[in-house]
């Protein structure tokens, strides 16, 4: 909304304002197209890079939606290239822990709204990509091949998921923990999973390929619930300027196939809201204009399970 061809709409329509922006156009927008919450709210700016800061409170408030909040406890995600890997196991690593949930969930735990917290997306416990190969993994693959090797990794998670645990409850003690979003189609190794499940009440995962099986197999490896924190089903561009449309009748079908699921809790869609020049995804355009053929289709698809939902409590007599 800050872009030339867009600047004067963002300081005529909404004066400047981010609080009146996310009132008047984010938040009913949302709505409108069946949505029912808001999985993360921090965008792609500079492309492979870093994403922009999360809400503030006072911008959650304007939203007045069910969210989830991300804690920088970590920048371990698998596209950013930038930042050395904590020490988990020192007293820096727990007096950081603490000032990130001190600052973050003592402003958050009586907001009705929000459903819990996230930590790193994507991290790499145990795996690179091209961009952060001088970076590292967390923690080698290759020493999961020894007793010795995997025992370090279970004693270096337990750290890790016990130490934030531990600082969230410190100054909220009822919302959820969706712990790290993991990524489906990377290496995880079973000890990092263990060490976070007495800590985390949720598995969280992204999945841009299989996330309907992959869904359905960690429900049923470890019993606990699961969320597709972070896919989508895309179109391949067909416009010069490279956009890239969502797919909405690959985003139905998903929808529906995880419903069946009895361990998946919801499906957060990657790049839900207005698309820009480095993200280039989303279901609206720098000049606020729908996507019309896609919103319609995912629209129709959350009115659908919305019904199917209301069925489900009305039986179980809610």
């Amino acid at each position: 909304m800050r872009y030339p061809e867009n600047i004067d709409l963002w300081q005529n329509k909404y004066g400047g304002s981010d609080l009146r922006w996310i009132k008047e156009s984010v938040a009913p927008n949302i709505k409108s197209w069946g949505f029912n919450t808001v999985g993360w709210v921090q965008e792609l700016t500079v492309k492979q890079w870093r994403h922009s800061r999360s809400f503030t409170p006072d911008e959650y408030r304007a939203l007045n939606m069910p969210y989830c909040h991300m804690l920088p406890f970590t920048q371990s995600h698998q596209w950013e290239k930038h930042t050395i890997h904590f020490d988990f196991i020192s007293e820096e690593w727990e007096q950081w822990c603490d000032y990130v949930a001190r600052a973050n969930c003592a402003a958050m735990n009586e907001d009705p709204n929000l459903i819990g917290y996230f930590y790193s997306d994507c991290p790499t416990w145990n795996h690179t990509f091209k961009r952060n190969e001088g970076r590292g993994p967390i923690f080698d693959p290759e020493r999961l091949k020894s007793e010795t090797g995997r025992k370090e990794l279970t004693t270096l998670a337990q750290q890790y998921y016990k130490t934030t645990h531990d600082a969230i409850r410190r100054y909220d003690t009822h919302h959820l923990i969706l712990g790290d979003r993991y990524e489906a189609n990377r290496l995880i190794a079973m000890e990092v999973v263990n060490a976070a499940m007495p800590y985390v009440d949720v598995l969280s995962f992204q999945d841009f390929r299989h996330p309907v099986t992959h869904m359905k197999e960690w429900y049923e490896k470890t019993g606990k619930p699961v969320l597709l924190a972070d896919a989508a089903k895309m179109r391949k561009s067909l416009q010069p300027d490279g956009f890239t449309a969502n797919d909405g009748e690959g985003y139905a079908s998903i929808l529906e196939a995880l419903f069946e699921n009895p361990g998946c809790i919801g499906f957060h869609l990657c790049g839900v809201y207005q698309r820009n020049k480095a993200r280039r995804r989303g279901l609206i355009d720098e000049h606020e204009n729908p996507d019309p053929e896609n919103v319609p289709l995912m629209e129709a698809a959350n009115e659908r399970i919305q019904k199917k939902m209301a069925k489900v409590r009305a039986m179980a007599g809610e």
